[in-house]
């Protein structure tokens, strides 16, 4: 077999893996990009193949619904939310306020949007209250997470298994509730113990000057009847999703008051970069046969990822090495189209990817948000929290997967 395509996708997805190369300012996204290029470059692949590798329904739920987050942020949602955050009476009641609202958020707008738009308005709520920032910012990236893994619009990585695997939303949403309601329990309960007050004698911190945007009674009522709507929508079976998202995200953009130059440029467009580049890489390592010969070689040594016991531990292993949107990309090929499956593969790359501040997209941007903010986010803190709360929802996903076989 030809070994270049091979080549290609490893350093492709070393590259994603790292983060980072020294003397260079690329990132993950310039990672894939540069993969899906080196592929058309060196004949690996066709034009006609890569466009038919990027798979436009993802890519459109997912813009959909980042105009939607656009909604709440230029009708001043976000503040709103933020203000309400910092008015808590006891740490413990914000804490549990933090996950509560970043985990529903994140349900509907998916979690790296809410990690964007919400890390800067939480850290300046915290910080008002006199309150150590640490616990809920990781709160608010942990809480994204899991609470993302509740429906097939909250994360990339469901909306991607959802479109591969066809799952309808009602049963997705039942499937996951449970173990994500009992994780977001756990987190609570591990990160409160943590909670302590500011001494008085301390000088307050400087809050961030974060933009405030003023509510809008009128946009701020659309943005939430659109997200009804939404939600309507997406458990109507007969409606596709990508529909869903397009009619959503033309109602955002007939407007009276918000430019449409304005919100575009607030749509997250390397995210949707990303996934672009990372169809064309995966699919051209397909169409090169070496991924019919890994599904070979996973056989001859007995291991059959149709089942949990297998695929789940290699989406948290996969998940914490590449992260979790390409380890989705690379198992999805190997698993069968049933909802089980699905459910299962959504719950585990999801969890995984608290464990380790690289592991997950929204990790990241916490941690560079809150960096800007001058709250530093290390790696080991982030296992501290990350790694317990991992275990103990993975855990839970397994349960979950087994009681649906």
């Amino acid at each position: 077999m030809d070994p270049l395509p091979l080549i290609l996708f490893s350093f492709t997805y070393l590259g994603m893996a790292l983060g980072r190369i020294p003397g260079l300012k690329l990132d993950r996204t310039g990672f894939a990009i540069l993969g899906a290029v080196a592929f058309l470059a060196t004949g690996e692949m066709s034009l006609e193949q890569a466009k038919e590798a990027v798979d436009a329904p993802t890519i459109v739920v997912l813009w959909g619904m980042m105009l939607l987050s656009v909604q709440y942020q230029m009708s001043g949602l976000y503040t709103a939310i933020g203000d309400r955050l910092a008015a808590a009476k006891s740490p413990r009641k914000l804490l549990a306020g933090t996950i509560v609202v970043a985990a529903l958020l994140a349900a509907v707008l998916t979690n790296d949007v809410i990690c964007f738009a919400m890390t800067p308005l939480v850290a300046s709520a915290i910080l008002r209250t006199r309150q150590d920032p640490l616990p809920y910012l990781l709160a608010l990236a942990c809480a994204t997470n899991i609470g993302s893994a509740l429906t097939p619009i909250g994360n990339p990585q469901n909306i991607l298994i959802t479109q591969k695997m066809g799952l309808d939303f009602l049963p997705f949403v039942l499937a996951c509730a449970l173990p994500v309601a009992l994780s977001l329990g756990f987190l609570h309960f591990f990160l409160a113990r943590q909670l302590r007050e500011r001494d008085p004698n301390d000088a307050p911190p400087a809050e961030p000057a974060t933009p405030r945007v003023p509510l809008d009674r009128r946009e701020a009522a659309k943005a939430i009847a659109l997200t009804v709507a939404a939600i309507v929508l997406f458990l109507i079976p007969a409606i596709p999703a990508p529909l869903t998202a397009l009619a959503i995200a033309g109602v955002v953009l007939t407007s009276r008051r918000m430019h449409t130059r304005a919100m575009l440029a607030l749509v997250d467009w390397q995210m949707l970069a990303l996934f672009a580049g990372l169809f064309i890489v995966v699919h051209g390592l397909e169409v090169s046969g070496w991924t019919d010969a890994a599904s070979r070689g996973l056989d001859a040594c007995g291991a059959d990822l149709s089942r949990p016991f297998v695929f789940i531990p290699a989406a948290v292993v996969l998940g914490n090495l590449v992260g979790n949107v390409p380890t989705v990309m690379l198992l999805l090929p190997f698993l069968p189209s049933d909802a089980p499956t699905g459910h299962g593969l959504a719950l585990a790359s999801t969890f995984a990817g608290n464990a380790v501040l690289v592991g997950s997209v929204a990790n990241i941007i916490v941690a560079e948000q809150a960096e800007r903010l001058g709250i530093r986010i290390g790696f080991a803190r982030h296992l501290r929290v990350g790694l317990p709360v991992t275990l103990v929802s993975l855990a839970l996903a397994l349960g979950a997967a087994i009681l649906l076989w």
